[in-house]
């Protein structure tokens, strides 16, 4: 009875409910046990058909060969877990009266333990005249197997008292045991009884040593008793391996996944398993491939759990096609395999292929559960179909999972992404209970467009419902506030961020980074930027892109200068930040660095890429290159057609604008809005009248586009140029559009133009009423009267304009030598070769005056003498760069001059003859346009 009560007490100190239920089943057994074995015994005596079919033969073995024979059905029973025949076989012994020895008792106990009867296995054990080692390791090993480590340990301590010395065997079950349990200090104890008792160089030992310290987080402790052991099996690698794996090392994995190998180890599939985890984890496909191949030799690779782990370790290298062909070779793919295989393609971008494996999934009658719901919910998010979202919507209601808070969060932020917001509404309103992620999914739908301004409203709600934001808290915020342009908001959140010990955060500091480029706190955003602890990618590109935003091109480029110099490898949106802040700047070299960066890296092909570069071209006066570039495009949109029409539109290439515009249309692509204010600018500097009312009208006729007012700034321009001054007032009344001062604007233009000082009067008053403080405005007035002579109304504009406080923009110039840019203002002494520019200069004006330059001093508004009007011309800055490139650029290359204002006539004609004078191409990108002077002629047909 002593081990029975030891069994029962160390059993009900447990608070598992399934050991819970042990003593009462030891307790009934204890009653049970005679009558038990004695119906057994009658059953076979009445019924002889249902005697053991051993017993039939062997009724006549006395002696030794009569407890033998027993002791093997024992094991027999134990091993193929007849529990029926063991009963019988102890029946037949308390019948007949024999007396077992050590073996037939040992076998008893290990009948019953391993069928999980520990109430006969006790009994046994407690009537046994003597007990060894043998009979204890039975019980503990019945008990490790049902899970009781606890109570094993317990057991363990009597065995010690009742004298019996530990073997290999017992000691394996005993550290499985503590394993089970994780009690490290027990463990450590066995240990010692290891060493002490000489069987520590077992390899089975050994490896539940190393189990046991890895499974409780002692890795050097696992790894030194690894590498103690003389021999070792794929036991004892697999239970490093997985100590390491608990601990998230993939690294270390991998390195002893290698040293498995060379020791030419068999790998079982759970070693392999884990290797596959570890490379999904690095994106280390060398190794994955190479634990594939061990997969196949294993012949582990229809295996289920091995062919997710496959499926996913090629889905996170970006092998779309190697991971489908795994998923084909499963022979019966349940639902965890088919969902790996939906979320690989969504994550790859095939995301009409997701929805369709999806569906044939459901045709094979393989149910969704919850994560392939959230991963489907995904995909139809990304597919933009607000009838298919819509459908995943019923399927989960269908399948009574409208009340799982996790899919409920997913049809939120899909609904949120289609821009569905009142559905993504109601699905939130509907929900039972919330939890942070419900806020964060309704969050997400107003980070851009109408609904961003909701995004406050949200966060205050959530934080008058008691949640506590989190690091995507605060990043969906942030992001409203960036495209409200709110920095007061954003202050507020700023200070929340603090408050949350949340300002070290990589996520939350690079959006913080975002919010105040974008709001033109440039000081601030660099401040954060210095203290952010980890600078990634995405850091350093919201720094890029606020330099661009504020205008700021050459901060920009010096900034992805310094984060390729980091080794951060740049993006499709970095690479095209960086490629619009060349544009902007005009900086070629730095462009044509970035274009062979972008094809290097095999960004090239990347639609937003590609339609940046075609810019890049086009602004920095290449429009040849540009074209190339156009022509070149994997894929094309209307933004990229949008891009070329614009370029050719800048280099005064009407005929290819239209000419494009209907290769667009005969491709099939929708033009939007921009699209017709590229065509109808070029109807306009050519003189189609009537093709350009063709296209007005066709704005609504065909495309059903409703013209905004830089449609009707157009149509004014067409009809202004061509001097119809009765159709542009007309069309302004027709239209409703006297309140804006782009159409009076434009109007002012045509007059200037014309030489209509009477309408250009109108307009200027009606400029000065509704924008004040536009110095081109004036400007343009007061060419008008000095071109009529009328110079008393010149120095009035003047004086109007300095009583307004309206100041002019400083004109300048600018040419980039070597990398680097130069600029230039009109009689500009502070550039160091100022005195050889001079020289050059002198030297261009003299021999273009002996090619038939004659300077227009009427263009000189000052009422001052010929020979001031004449340096004055001499010196604009234009000029000065254009000496500047010829002392410091190869004679063959062209020359490339980027001004803020618009050229003027004379030094237009000057560039002209120069182009002719020195046989070299010039070109000039003004205000206005691109002017390419190619042997004393221009590309813009003199219409400057």
């Amino acid at each position: 009875m002593l081990i029975q009560s030891l069994v029962f007490r160390c059993l009900s100190t447990r608070k598992n409910r399934l050991v819970i239920e042990f003593p009462r089943r030891l307790l009934f057994a204890s009653f049970r046990f005679v009558s038990s074995f004695t119906a057994h015994v009658a059953t076979e005596e009445t019924n002889p058909s249902l005697k053991i079919p051993l017993f039939k033969e062997k009724t006549k073995l006395e002696g030794t060969k009569r407890l033998k024979l027993y002791s093997k059905i024992l094991h027999d029973c134990a091993s193929k877990g007849s529990l029926s025949s063991a009963k019988a076989v102890h029946g037949k012994i308390i019948k007949k009266g024999i007396d077992p020895d050590l073996h037939l008792w040992n076998s008893l106990v290990n009948a019953y333990a391993k069928r999980g009867v520990f109430g006969y296995a006790c009994k046994v054990l407690d009537r046994m005249p003597e007990r060894d080692v043998v009979s204890w390791a039975a019980l503990f090993s019945g008990l490790v197997n049902e899970g009781y480590g606890y109570d094993v340990l317990d057991l363990y301590c009597s065995m010690k008292k009742d004298g019996v010395l530990p073997n290999g065997h017992c000691l394996v079950t005993a550290l499985k045991a503590c394993s089970l349990s994780l009690d490290l200090f027990f463990g450590t104890l066995l240990h010692g009884e290891g060493v002490k008792v000489g069987v520590l160089l077992d390899v089975f030992v050994g490896s539940s040593l190393v189990d046991l310290y890895a499974k409780c987080g002692q890795m050097e402790l696992a790894e030194r008793v690894f590498l103690f052991m003389d021999k070792k099996n794929v036991v004892s690698w697999n239970a490093l391996l997985n100590g390491y794996a608990l601990k998230g090392d993939a690294g270390k994995i991998l390195n002893l996944f290698q040293g498995m190998t060379e020791s030419e180890l068999r790998c079982s599939k759970f070693t392999l398993s884990n290797v596959l985890k570890s490379c999904t984890y690095l994106v280390n496909l060398t190794w994955g491939l190479i634990a594939h191949s061990l997969v196949i030799k294993t012949g582990c690779e229809h295996d289920e759990f091995v062919g997710c782990c496959l499926l996913d370790m090629y889905s996170k290298c970006g092998l779309a096609e190697d991971t489908l062909k795994v998923f084909k070779r499963i022979q019966e793919p349940n639902i965890v395999a088919w969902s790996a295989m939906i979320d690989c393609l969504d994550e790859q971008g095939q995301i009409q292929e997701a929805a369709e494996l999806f569906s044939l999934m459901r045709c094979k009658g393989v149910s969704p559960n919850q994560h392939t719901f959230a991963s489907i919910a995904g995909v139809a998010a990304n597919l933009g179909d607000r009838l298919y979202c819509e459908g995943v919507h019923a399927c989960i209601f269908k399948h009574g999972f409208e009340s799982e808070i996790i899919l409920s969060n997913a049809l939120i932020a899909m609904y949120m992404k289609i821009r569905s917001v009142q559905n993504g509404w109601q699905v939130f309103k509907e929900m039972n209970s919330w939890n942070s992620a419900s806020w964060n999914s309704l969050l997400s739908g107003s980070h851009n467009g109408k609904t961003c301004d909701r995004g406050p409203s949200i966060f205050h709600k959530m934080l008058a419902e008691g949640f506590k934001p989190d690091i995507c808290t605060f990043a969906s915020i942030l992001r409203s506030c960036s495209n409200l342009l709110n920095i007061k908001f954003g202050h507020q959140v700023h200070a929340h961020i603090i408050k949350n010990g949340l300002k070290d955060n990589n996520l939350v500091g690079t959006s913080l980074i975002d919010l105040y480029a974008k709001n033109g706190f440039l000081a601030d955003a660099e401040l954060l930027f210095t203290q952010l602890i980890e600078r990634d990618l995405f850091s350093w590109t919201a720094l890029i892109a606020g330099y661009a935003q504020s205008d700021c091109s050459e901060k920009a480029i010096k900034c992805f200068n310094h984060m390729q110099r980091q080794g951060v490898t740049p993006n499709n949106f970095t690479l095209a930040t960086c490629l619009s802040s060349c544009s902007n700047m005009a900086m070629l070299e730095n462009g044509q660095l970035l274009h062979s960066m972008a094809i290097k890296a095999g960004n090239s092909g990347d639609v937003f890429v590609s339609s940046s570069i075609v810019d890049m071209y086009a602004n920095c006066g290449c429009i040849e290159e540009a074209e190339a570039a156009f022509q070149g495009m994997v894929s094309t949109d209307t933004v990229s057609w949008n891009t070329m029409l614009f370029g050719y539109l800048q280099h005064r290439q009407g005929l290819k604008v239209l000419e494009t515009f209907r290769m667009m249309l005969d491709k099939g692509l929708e033009p939007d809005e921009v699209t017709f204010i590229a065509v109808l600018s070029a109807c306009s500097y050519m003189g189609f009248v009537n093709e350009g009312k063709e296209y007005f009208d066709s704005l609504t006729n065909v495309f059903g586009i409703v013209p905004t007012i830089k449609h009707c700034a157009c149509m004014i321009d067409i009809l202004g140029r061509a001097g119809k001054f009765n159709e542009v007032e007309s069309f302004i009344k027709d239209m409703k559009v006297t309140s804006n001062p782009l159409i009076w604007e434009t109007v002012l233009g045509a007059c200037r133009m014309h030489g209509n000082d009477k309408l250009g009067e109108s307009a200027a008053e009606k400029l000065f009423e509704l924008n004040p403080g536009i110095a081109s405005h004036y400007i343009l007035l007061a060419n008008i009267f000095a071109a009529k002579g009328r110079w008393e109304d010149v120095r009035r504009v003047r004086a109007l304009m300095t009583h307004c406080g309206v100041k002019k923009e400083p004109g300048c110039s600018w040419v980039m030598v070597n990398g680097q840019v130069h600029i230039f203002r009109s009689t500009d002494g502070f550039h160091p070769k100022h005195g050889e520019i001079y020289i050059k200069l002198k030297e261009l004006v003299e021999k273009s005056i002996l090619a038939g330059y004659v300077p227009k001093t009427d263009h000189i508004l000052n009422d001052v003498s010929d020979d001031e009007k004449l340096e004055q011309l001499f010196h604009h800055n234009e000029r000065l760069a254009l000496a500047f490139a010829l002392i410091s650029i190869n004679p063959v290359k062209t020359i490339r001059i980027f001004k803020n204002l618009h050229i003027c006539e004379d030094c237009h004609d000057f560039m002209k003859l120069v182009s002719g004078v020195i046989k070299q191409d010039i070109v000039v990108r003004d205000a206005n346009c691109f002017h390419h002077f190619k042997s004393g002629i221009c590309s813009c047909q003199d219409y400057c």
